[in-house]
């Protein structure tokens, strides 16, 4: 006869139906199966990243400008474009209206678009050698008339006839006095031919350079009709 030692009271052991303990053997190891799956995936998923494109606007050489024999004598001084947050950034900017816009995420400028406008503009006004030097704005940087402006648009226009819209103003004071000169608005949406993002860059590139030809032209006639002394 077996004897049970102090208080402790003996315990029996339940056995699991051979059938019932198979069954959740099998669940853990479909579970188990499912988290290597799912581990594999999002691993996967992390390594195929989609790389990311970047576009920049024509802009020409800065070659030595040879100044024309009708040079205009004076230094203008170009400042920044003022411009909403959306074309401070390097996103490509779409949508259908002033309501809405959205941006691209894999789809992006070099540089800013504020920053590329004015580049463009710099390097056209050098170019053309109508006058004595073109320089950014700086600080302890001197000169006679000084260009700033606003960028309003610089985006595509979506719809049935897509389009890539520019919009800006300039102006244009005369450092000596402080009175403004000269004022330019450009506004226009140039068809796009085709409906990708590279259609669209092509664009915007053509109306840029449209947009600064027209300024280029208009800065002489204003000192053609205004001769500096």
């Amino acid at each position: 006869m077996s004897q049970v030692r102090g208080d402790v009271e003996p315990r029996y052991l339940k056995r699991v139906p051979i059938g019932l303990e198979e069954k959740c053997r099998g669940t853990a190891r479909r579970a188990l199966f499912t988290t290597v799956a799912l581990t594999i995936g999002l691993l996967n998923g992390c390594g195929a990243t989609r790389p990311s494109k970047y576009y920049q606007l024509t802009v020409p050489a800065d070659a030595p400008a040879v100044e024309r024999a009708d040079a205009v004598p004076v230094s203008l001084l170009l400042g920044g474009l003022m411009t909403s947050h959306l074309y401070r950034e390097d996103r490509i900017v779409y949508g259908n209206g002033p309501e809405q816009l959205g941006t691209y995420e894999y789809q992006r400028w070099a540089e800013p678009p504020a920053e590329m406008i004015q580049e463009v503009l710099l390097r056209h006004l050098r170019a053309s050698g109508r006058y004595r030097a073109v320089h950014y704005r700086r600080s302890n940087m001197k000169g006679d008339f000084a260009l700033r402006g606003h960028l309003y648009d610089f985006k595509e226009l979506t719809g049935s006839q897509m389009s890539a819209r520019v919009t800006f103003d300039l102006e244009m004071r005369d450092l000596k006095n402080g009175a403004t000169v000269w004022t330019h608005y450009y506004t226009h949406d140039e068809p796009t031919a085709g409906k990708d993002v590279p259609a669209v860059v092509a664009a915007l590139d053509k109306n840029v350079q449209r947009a600064v030809q027209e300024i280029v032209e208009s800065l002489d006639q204003y000192f053609a009709s205004h001769p500096v002394k």
